[in-house]
């Protein structure tokens, strides 16, 4: 527990030069700490003490949180568990967690160090699925960033669709923007409603990606181009995240996400998950440096690429990869 409130301590303060050599003590912490990853490392016959360059580290498939604690420590240091969405009779991910207040506290700073102070916000939340069930790390950091707003306007929204549109109605003016942070599957279902919605000015809409088998998968340029439609608005915000990971990654507009600091993304080949792609495009691995209590280094099933710009495209999930519950806009 010490290291964690050590490793805890380091990444508030945290400036993106000091990334390899944090992810590196990080590494050699976890080869050791983490039973799951130490019998991994093994098995690729990889020596911890001979890896000096974050380019080496080998990175745990994230299939692992399915079958087994990745944890870094003993199962009694942690609070609970934050479990991945599903459909029925699959198998979710479980992702232990030592301080729920330090993952809350975490996701405000990253969203706060992209869109300014929540205090500026009215936070309205509609997640329905995820609202109804327990373990969701995104309606936890909903949850947080709704107390944190201070708005009385500020709320959770499940299938009340009446309810949110007079609720826009009356945050169309004032000083404060409206963030409409919403799974994609209830925001369309929102667009098919037959309503009618009246430009508004200070609104922000933000997909978090899901279809849950609730609606056929659509390109995300489709999912967009509708809901800029019904919202009249020139962008779609969106946020990239994941039960496995304890950081979350914010995009703009045109589904290109800025990685935080505590966040790296290095492109593998599609068919040799040891090698690094020789193009931008290639299945995503992700060091999550708050990870630092289970496995910072992910190698997940999603297919993405990098940009001239450094910014990160989700592009789907990878052929014949599990679809998960929280699936991913197929590109």
């Amino acid at each position: 527990m010490q290291d964690f409130k050590s490793f805890s301590e380091k990444l508030k303060e945290f400036v993106p030069k000091d990334f390899e050599s944090l992810a590196l003590e990080i590494f050699q912490f976890q080869a050791i700490q983490n039973p799951i990853y130490n019998k991994y490392l093994n098995a690729l016959g990889v020596i911890p003490s001979d890896i000096n360059k974050v380019e080496n580290i080998p990175f745990l498939p994230i299939r692992f949180f399915k079958d087994h604690p990745v944890v870094s420590a003993d199962l009694d240091n942690f609070e609970a568990f934050f479990s991945s969405s599903g459909t029925t009779g699959m198998i979710t991910s479980k992702h232990y967690y030592w301080s729920e207040k330090w993952y809350l506290d975490h996701s405000l700073r990253l969203f706060e160090r992209e869109y300014g102070s929540i205090e500026d916000f009215h936070v309205l939340a509609l997640l329905p699925a995820y609202l109804e069930r327990k373990g969701s790390s995104l309606v936890a950091m909903a949850d947080h960033f709704i107390k944190k707003s201070q708005s009385v306007h500020s709320g959770f929204y499940l299938y009340n669709q009446e309810d949110l549109m007079q609720k826009l109605q009356v945050l169309r003016s004032g000083k404060r923007r409206v963030l409409l942070l919403g799974v994609t599957f209830a925001l369309l279902d929102l667009v098919d409603s037959g309503r009618d919605f009246e430009e508004m000015e200070n609104l922000i809409v933000m997909e978090t990606g899901g279809m849950k088998g609730r609606r056929k998968e659509m390109i995300r340029e489709e999912v967009h181009d509708r809901l800029k439609q019904f919202f009249r608005l020139d962008t779609i915000h969106s946020e990239y995240g994941m039960t496995e990971l304890m950081s979350q990654a914010y995009s703009k507009g045109e589904g290109k996400y800025n990685m935080p600091a505590t966040m790296r993304v290095m492109i593998r080949d599609i068919n040799d998950p040891f090698a690094w792609s020789g193009r931008s495009q290639g299945g995503i691995n992700i060091i999550d440096l708050a990870n630092f209590h289970s496995c910072a280094f992910i190698e997940t099933q999603d297919l993405g690429r990098i940009g001239k710009d450094g910014m990160l495209e989700v592009l789907g999930r990878i052929d014949n990869s599990e679809i998960r519950g929280c699936n991913l806009l197929v590109q």
